[in-house]
């Protein structure tokens, strides 16, 4: 099997730290709202990728975090005159539903950054401690200068990185890039105690802690939307590996964004459609098909025209699994011949092919079209004089096939 890393920009051969288990963080959304069509997109992508290696036999544990303390959830709670913690309870809720809907299996462990606030103030103390962090009126900053390797995620050197970025321009900092990794309350805002008075946790600093307590030192696999490669994954690798000395992921595996018109779906530019509306109007295997019908490192234009085609696909798909169940109840004959035997031997490549696509960095596209040339094989071959065991067998192969995509289920 190989992935694309994004760390040294090549397929690599994937090989785990444990050759059975593999341990995988994905970043998950800032609980404030209803989470987008371009946010489905990363989930249902990273959601295959943990069926796929749990259908070639790896016991896969996976993280997904929910940012539950935020500048945005700050100002949600108080628009809506709530508190933080029912903001966030809803809308996690909410994530589940919708979640649930696109087929996107549970995560291993959802952690929420409030539960970790304890082990976040003691990593941004051992950083204090290995002078990599230092502390400004109850504000603790990253020393971007002192880890050697910062900028490797995105091959960009510091000097690059600070003439191209949106930065906060704050002259207590002692370099325009350091980060924020502890934040002092401010009025009206949560807060918990610290070392460096009240204050609640940086975004970045949440991954990195979380990941690092439940995954351990080193993981297999960190992944998100492109978007995150800098400065969130950026940052989380020189907050993990400063700590630690040693590598903090050893893959990295990033999403391509989803357009609207060629233009990148956010809520910013006020271009997105919701998971929620969309699962109103498609079922979820629709929305999965559209969404992996493209390799997940290439940008997918988003409209209704291409979601009535994958609806169409679909269709089309469980119209050949419709077909097999009702030959089941209606052939005569209960066992294979020889010539089925041979046939379902036939059949088999296709589960090769799908393999072969499949261990190629997760190519789905491809996947797919195996998918609709074994249709297209099980419309010309598979006829009321099949035998039910045949019919049973090639339902059983298109059913396991459709399984790591997440769909074909129904």
């Amino acid at each position: 099997m190989r992935i694309f890393n994004t760390l040294t920009r090549s397929k690599e051969e994937f090989v785990p730290l444990n050759p059975s288990k593999i341990k995988m963080y994905v970043c998950g959304p800032t609980v404030y709202n209803f989470f987008h069509v371009g946010n489905a997109r990363t989930f249902i992508i990273f959601d295959t990728v943990r069926r796929y290696f749990e259908y070639r036999g790896y016991e896969v544990e996976f993280i997904q975090n929910f940012t539950d303390i935020d500048d945005k959830m700050i100002k949600k709670a108080n628009e809506d005159n709530t508190t933080v913690k029912e903001v966030g309870d809803k809308y996690i809720a909410e994530y589940y539903q919708d979640a649930d809907g696109l087929n996107i299996e549970r995560a291993t462990c959802n952690p929420r950054a409030t539960e970790f606030i304890d082990d976040i103030i003691e990593f941004v103390s051992g950083l204090i401690e290995k002078g990599f962090a230092y502390e400004v009126n109850g504000d603790v900053y990253f020393r971007t200068k002192k880890f050697e390797g910062y900028g490797k995620l995105i091959k960009q050197n510091l000097e690059d990185l600070q003439a191209g970025a949106r930065i906060n321009v704050d002259e207590r900092k002692e370099d325009p890039m350091d980060f924020a990794i502890w934040k002092a309350q401010k009025p009206g805002e949560p807060a918990w105690e610290s070392p460096w008075g009240p204050g609640r946790p940086g975004w970045h600093i949440e991954c990195s802690c979380m990941a690092k307590k439940l995954l351990g030192e080193t993981i297999d696999i960190h992944a998100g939307g492109m978007d995150l490669a800098f400065p969130h994954h950026e940052n989380e690798i020189a907050q993990s590996e400063a700590l630690t000395g040693k590598p903090f992921a050893k893959y990295w595996m990033h999403s391509a964004y989803l357009n609207v018109n060629n233009q990148k779906m956010s809520k910013s530019l006020n271009n997105f459609l919701t998971a929620r509306d969309a699962l109103k109007a498609y079922d979820g295997d629709v929305i999965r098909f559209l969404m992996l019908s493209a390799h997940y490192r290439v940008q997918l234009n988003f409209s209704t025209e291409l979601l009535d085609s994958a609806k169409a696909s679909v269709e089309r798909l469980y119209n050949a699994i419709d077909n097999l169940e009702n030959l089941i109840n209606e052939v005569t004959t209960e066992k294979m011949t020889k010539e089925e035997v041979k046939y379902l031997e036939k059949l088999n490549a296709y589960k090769e092919r799908y393999i072969e696509k499949m261990d190629d960095d997760f190519n789905t596209a491809d996947a797919i079209t195996v998918l609709f040339d074994l249709v297209r094989d099980y419309n010309t071959n598979i006829t009321i004089d099949s035998s039910k065991e045949l019919c049973e067998k090639a339902l059983e192969l298109i059913r396991s096939l459709g399984a790591p995509l997440g769909m074909l289920q129904k």
